[in-house]
């Protein structure tokens, strides 16, 4: 009887050590799991944005108390015969504007054109807008023309996805537009009028991870800072500087751009331009480096693709012409070697809005704008059709 009352305690103990032991085991692997939760969690959340030293431009001061920088050129306010708002591509700033370099002083001066480039939220000097949408930047640079008294029209342009932009403009502040530019412009490839046949085919063309970055901009904007920092696989190749994307006439432009912050001399078409300007355009494409990111990563480039690529509350390919009544028009440029915007997605859409005023530059990638002379052509297709 003794020896079975032993063998009862004996399993029970047995089986009281093998339960604890499972216990400890599963609150081990709890515990765990909520740590790879939470760093999971926290790699997923952006750093705030770093604080502005000391500017390099002015900036006004919005209904909302944000700061928006800018930065003035061409001839006088006063003098001009023509005002237009510019507006910076991905990845840039104010400093990277097509016709301060490839629009010649004669140019600017015979059309009379004044032209004011912003940063846009998050970027360079202006502050970040946390609750930036679509429609918000048009009405910054509305009330970004208030400010500067452009008077009651003006004309707006765009570069990539500043041209993006410009299709908001068109949208929410029609009666403010004397004319837009579209330069390369972003295209959303889930605005639901252009067809599927067609979008499917152009981002298949797209690098695989430039694909899977749309797509999470698109479908977990919440992960667009994480996929585009970590290291296991690459992000937007616009981000990475993948050389891929580059048109062998992008290569030229880039490779004249930078050549200008080593050796301008030994760029031939800036041989007529005076010492002191050489010394500007170096100062200049060395801002062009530094400003983008200035406040972070996440305010500037990932809010961007959030937005860009997210999604919209209209087709552009739903507007009706703006100037109907007027004599304003609108012109959209693009490259056909561009390898970052579809080509075939931008001739649809020049199509289907028949009062577009469509230019296709043969052989020009995506930075067509910058080659020697483009800008001034782009001001003149405008104004002088005005």
């Amino acid at each position: 009887m003794s020896d079975g009352k032993k063998s009862f305690s004996s399993h029970a103990r047995k089986y009281k050590l093998d339960y604890s032991s499972s216990g400890v085991l599963k609150i081990l692997l709890l515990v765990l799991f909520a740590e790879f939760c939470a760093w999971a969690y926290q790699t997923t959340l952006p750093p705030p944005p770093t604080k502005l030293g000391s500017l390099t431009s002015p900036r006004i001061i919005l209904r909302d108390g944000r700061h928006l920088s800018y930065k003035e050129s061409g001839v006088k306010k006063d003098e001009a015969k023509s005002k237009i708002i510019y507006v910076h591509c991905f990845d840039c700033s104010k400093y990277q504007n097509p016709f301060e370099f490839s629009a010649s002083p004669a140019v600017i001066e015979e059309l009379g054109v004044y032209i004011v480039a912003l940063d846009r939220p998050g970027y360079g000097e202006s502050d970040p807008d946390p609750k930036r949408t679509v429609k918000s930047l048009a009405l910054d640079i509305e009330e970004l023309a208030d400010e500067l008294n452009l008077g009651e029209k003006f004309y707006v342009a765009g570069y990539s996805m500043g041209g993006e932009v410009i299709w908001s403009c068109l949208k929410y502040i029609p009666h403010r537009l004397q004319g837009a530019i579209l330069i390369s412009p972003a295209v959303n490839y889930w605005w639901h009028n252009l067809p599927s046949i067609l979008t499917s085919e152009a981002y298949s063309r797209q690098l695989q991870q430039d694909q899977w970055s749309l797509r999470v901009a698109h479908y977990l904007p919440w992960l667009t800072y994480w996929w585009n920092t970590q290291s296991w696989f690459p992000g937007f190749s616009v981000i990475t500087q993948n050389p891929a994307v580059f048109s062998p006439a992008d290569v030229e432009v880039v490779a004249k751009l930078n050549a200008m912050i080593t050796d301008p001399n030994q760029v031939p078409s800036l041989e007529h331009l005076t010492e002191y300007v050489l010394v500007f355009c170096v100062m200049k494409v060395k801002l062009m480096q530094t400003q983008p990111r200035l406040q972070g990563e996440f305010e500037s480039i990932h809010r961007d693709m959030n937005i860009g690529w997210g999604k919209w509350e209209f087709d552009p390919l739903d507007l009706e012409n703006p100037f109907q009544n007027s004599n304003g028009s609108v012109h959209l440029w693009m490259g056909d070697e561009d390898r970052i915007v579809p080509v075939s997605l931008q001739r649809y859409i020049a199509q289907q809005l028949g009062w577009i005023k469509y230019h296709e530059i043969v052989g020009g990638g995506h930075t067509f704008a910058f080659a020697d002379d483009m800008g001034g052509d782009i001001l003149q297709a405008l104004l002088l059709a005005n």
